[in-house]
């Protein structure tokens, strides 16, 4: 002690160290619960120092062949989001008084839904008298999948039905080394299921893994890889034409464009994946979003890692898809190094890129 006395600076020094140490501890008591809604999943999650509390979901489907309408999808999260967000408080067996943050998406997704989830995660932190954060979509499957894997510093493959991005992180921030130029591989999934009129429950994605399985024939698509992006409009047009004209003459079925469709595009998938991990010199691969629950996906890529003498981290479909835990993670690392939303910064984005983030909590 004495020496401290004699030393301000030194003294200063561990003071700063103590309250930062102090600050930590209490970070790692801090429950967040989390609201998702940027498209046709409706989550709420409560995450407590790594653990998942809670991560009740409501998803909404519409018959064969259609997609869901931003506003007809906004009125369905409006139906039920207080039952869901009931549910995540009383299987987390909390009370409002036991939350100490409020995240919520600001983005990127579809703006109706986006709008019903910021407003109802605002009002609670409101009422309940609690900070908000507002989380990216994307950073929220990285971080979710990180937490639950325990993945170190991997090569992220984010795959959904908005999003396709290969990511890296350097320097506080997750770089995007790769991307798709139009259409994101889950939507050119989506509605290649709509031309073939496959069910949307539990997901199109979903079916479309199942019938490919039975399929024996492949059926050559376009290969589209542009250096590190990928494009998967013009396969899904090819693909709608040779629907209409094979099913019909009988040179194939359903099956064997599910196959097809899976093979060519994921393929696609791990080549850029790949490149990106050579550059890095990575040896993790991560899997991200509602696609990356795909086996076969996991399978492909799986090879691929083995070959390199890699790793490759996944999860299922509890943590893949759209939810509210991953939020609250997210949201958990944002809050512990003291960032925090303001109520009139509480906005959304339908356009709001993984790189803009400035990623505090790691080093």
């Amino acid at each position: 002690m004495e020496h401290l006395l004699s030393d301000p600076g030194r003294q200063s020094d561990t003071l700063q160290l103590e309250a930062s140490q102090a600050f930590n501890q209490l970070a790692a008591m801090t429950v967040v619960i989390g609201f998702e809604g940027s498209a046709n999943k409706i989550g709420i999650g409560i995450i407590r120092d790594g653990e998942v509390l809670s991560n009740p979901r409501r998803t909404y489907i519409t018959p064969p062949g259609q997609g869901f309408m931003p506003s007809d999808t906004a009125r369905h999260h409006r139906a039920v989001i207080l039952t869901v967000l009931k549910e995540a408080l009383e299987q987390a067996e909390l009370k409002p008084a036991d939350i100490d943050c409020v995240a919520y998406t600001k983005g990127p997704g579809m703006g109706a839904p986006l709008v019903t989830v910021a407003i109802v995660a605002r009002t609670v932190a409101q009422l309940w008298g609690k900070p908000l954060l507002g989380v990216n979509h994307c950073i929220g499957h990285i971080e979710m999948g990180r937490l639950i894997t325990k993945a170190n510093n991997p090569t992220v493959l984010y795959v959904s039905g908005g999003n396709t991005q290969v990511i890296s992180y350097l320097e506080r921030r997750y770089r995007i080394f790769g991307e798709t130029i139009d259409i994101a591989v889950g939507n050119c999934l989506d509605r290649f299921a709509r031309v073939i009129k496959i069910s949307n429950d539990p997901s199109p994605g979903y079916n479309i893994e199942q019938m490919a399985k039975k399929g024996t024939r492949y059926v050559e698509l376009p290969y589209t890889v542009k250096g590190m992006d990928v494009s998967f409009s013009g396969i899904l047009s090819f693909i709608e034409e040779a629907a209409n004209k094979m099913l019909r003459s009988g040179q194939c079925t359903a099956e064997d464009l599910c196959f097809s469709l899976q093979e060519t595009v994921f393929a696609m998938l791990v080549e850029t994946t790949e490149r990106a991990m050579a550059h890095c010199g990575s040896q993790e691969v991560l899997i991200v979003g509602g696609v990356g629950c795909n086996l076969r996906l996991q399978e492909m890529m799986g090879v691929m890692c083995k070959e390199r003498g890699a790793k490759l981290y996944a999860t299922d479909e509890r943590f893949c898809i759209d939810n509210g835990a991953m939020i609250a993670q997210a949201g958990w690392e944002m809050f512990r190094t003291n960032q925090v939303t303001e109520l009139e910064d509480s906005w959304i984005t339908q356009r709001y890129r993984t790189d803009e983030v400035e990623v505090t909590w790691r080093d």
